[in-house]
């Protein structure tokens, strides 16, 4: 029996918009970037179907929080009178993917014909209109650090890690001692994952930076390129310093019909799968790989049934290196073929939660432009928390029309190893489990810090004084592989202390 063509979820329309205002008071805030990047899909859609959407949903944004929720103020901007409104949870890095994938299941319940998904950052000019109020530099201005503003350091925050950008490094580390690589190859990996990205960004106009880099010029440290967390620079992370919003239309095949959508503009969704990891960074069985992660990856795959082989194009989350390292050797990825349609969050531009938004417009724009009939788009979030993933074609998929329970949750949870419980005030011999060292502007160490697992298996923190110059080099120099090696933590004023054995 075909498919029911009204429960038959599709993407017609896709916007995007960059704002680079010379005067930041006249830039675009959120709620303004959200609704110009719904205007732009409903154009690319033809024109006309703002008015009828049905549900509106929005990433939520944190440049301007103190406008949030703004579902209800985008709905009517657009003018629609939409009964589903709603903004995500948090600002998370796969929540684009949840909304469509909550779209698709929405149609295909019969329960809306159109709607609209849609999210937007002006970090670069909230950053810049609180440095022209309080008179300080802008780098004194990162909203993402100054949602800790004001709140006493618990245990993760004295050892230093407070933002995404301190975390991550923990999973590049132990990821690069589990495949057996050097410093030097694991370097390699990244800056060739990472040039390929700029690549991509650099002949994608809605990308936020246009200039290609080499894998050298990516990985090494200069004046230009500071070390930011071990062993990441700043052309290594995500740059949130853009004003970005990107928005799409999910519709019924029928009703894209009905409106006289052409068909080579009619890309088709598929089954999604998620999973997540705890949101304590520090209650992980490992920093190797993440099980949610592989089974959503496998899920998705296995529901829409592809294999990695038959697809054409790929979007593996890259916020830092260690994601898409993860996510291509679950798929079996490789490492010549870019793991993007729109250049990473260090080229493309990392807008928060929305980075997948622009990823989907993308893919979308790819697969109309005959460069592929299939596309994976893999979302995460948080502290490499939160994972969620879609197949996008420009044909139908197996299961189109039939609502589908993406969480595999369950079986990510089964496959999860013991975690260890978290000692806060052991001293005593101990292992490093995984690592990082934080830098000044100056590309001077500051610290580092240590995941260590005790004789028991249990884990605790350590830290590395910024003047412990032996041991920075013995963890930054490449010589020896850190990861596995015994130490022992001891009693250092405020913290406990790495000292090597």
């Amino acid at each position: 029996m075909a498919a029911d063509a009204e429960r038959i979820a599709v993407i017609v329309g896709v916007g995007q918009v960059n704002d680079r205002p010379a005067d930041p008071l006249q830039g675009l805030d959120s709620l303004g970037l959200m609704v110009a990047a719904l205007q732009a899909a409903d154009r690319d859609a033809g024109g006309g179907w703002l008015g009828d959407v049905e549900s509106v949903a929005v990433v939520q944004q944190i440049s301007f929080r103190q406008d949030n929720p703004l579902a209800q103020k985008v709905a009517e901007r657009i003018g629609s009178r939409a009964t589903i409104v709603y903004d995500t949870v948090g600002p998370n890095g796969d929540s684009p993917i949840l909304l469509l994938n909550e779209a698709a299941n929405r149609i295909a319940r019969g329960e809306i014909r159109i709607a609209a998904v849609t999210g937007g950052e002006a970090l670069r000019t909230a950053s810049q209109r609180a440095a022209l109020a309080a008179k300080t530099d802008v780098s004194d201005q990162n909203p993402i650090r100054n949602l800790a503003k004001g709140r006493a350091p618990g245990y993760r925050q004295i050892h230093g890690l407070t933002a995404p950008v301190d975390v991550y490094p923990l999973y590049e580390n132990a990821g690069r001692a589990a495949y057996g690589q050097t410093l030097a190859e694991g370097q390699a990996e990244s800056g060739e994952i990472w040039s390929r990205f700029s690549a991509i960004a650099a002949a994608t106009p809605a990308a936020w930076i246009h200039a290609p880099k080499t894998a050298a010029e990516i990985v090494t440290p200069t004046a230009d390129n500071r070390p930011i967390a071990f062993p990441y620079t700043k052309l290594m992370v995500a740059n949130s310093s853009v004003n970005q919003g990107a928005g799409f239309i999910v519709t019924s095949l029928a009703e894209a019909r009905r409106r006289g959508v052409p068909e080579a503009r009619i890309i088709y969704v598929g089954r999604g799968a998620a999973a997540h990891e705890a949101d304590d960074f520090l209650a992980r069985d490992r920093y190797d790989k993440s099980p949610s992660m592989e089974m959503c990856l496998n899920r998705v795959l296995e529901w829409n049934q592809v294999g990695a082989d038959e697809l054409d194009l790929a979007e593996l989350y890259s916020c830092f290196p260690c994601v898409p390292k993860m996510a291509r050797r679950v798929i079996g990825w490789p490492l010549d073929r870019p793991a993007t349609v729109f250049g990473g969050l260090t080229f493309g531009g990392g807008p928060i939660g929305n980075y997948m938004s622009h990823a989907v417009a993308e893919m979308v724009d790819a697969l109309r432009g005959g460069e592929g009939q299939k596309g994976l788009l893999f979302a995460n979030g948080g502290y490499a928390t939160h994972n969620h993933a879609i197949v996008l074609a420009t044909a139908p998929l197996p299961g189109a029309g039939e609502a589908h329970d993406f969480d595999c949750q369950a079986e990510a949870d089964a496959a999860r190893g013991r975690v260890p419980e978290l000692i806060k005030d052991y001293a005593g011999p101990a292992e490093i489990e995984t690592y990082t060292v934080f830098y000044a502007r100056d590309g001077q160490p500051r610290s580092g810090v240590i995941v260590a697992r005790l004789p028991d298996g249990n884990r605790t923190l350590a830290h590395v004084p910024g003047g412990d110059a032996a041991t920075i080099a013995f963890l930054t120099d490449g010589t020896a592989e850190p990861v596995g090696t015994k130490g022992e933590v001891v009693a250092g004023g405020e913290m406990m202390v790495w000292r090597r054995s």
